[in-house]
């Protein structure tokens, strides 16, 4: 059997405010449609959709378990950060360096999606 990856799936109660972060934030082109807006980050498609169903639960804090956060590689995490920030985006955690060469930072998304910026040097 052979696996490509194809898409992350979003769920929101408005997802046009939803997309709209993600545009603002890191300047993804939004394609949308009547069931949905699409776009591409990380060279990943996302697809943000309605909550439709009235039992849909609210998104949990992290961490927690299962599909926790989204990752994206950055260059220059400082400089990446203080312009999100320039931007009105909330932190979780600040860039911090958890092992030689490797320093990430987390930002909170809409619904709670939590985001992870990571920086690795070339050492």
């Amino acid at each position: 059997m052979t696996f490509t990856f194809d898409h992350i799936h979003l769920r929101s109660p408005d997802p046009e405010a939803t997309a709209t972060f993600y545009e603002r934030v890191f300047g993804v082109t939004l394609k949308r449609s009547p069931q949905r807006i699409d776009f591409v980050l990380g060279g990943q498609p996302i697809f943000v959709s309605p909550v439709n169903e009235p039992t849909t639960g609210d998104a949990p804090m992290p961490p927690y378990r299962g599909l926790e956060h989204i990752g994206l590689a950055v260059t220059g995490i400082d400089a990446v950060a203080a312009e999100m920030k320039a931007k009105g985006v909330v932190f979780s955690m600040e860039p911090t360096t958890i092992r030689p060469g490797v320093r990430i930072c987390f930002l909170r998304g809409p619904e709670n999606v939590s985001i992870e910026l990571l920086e690795r040097s070339a050492a």
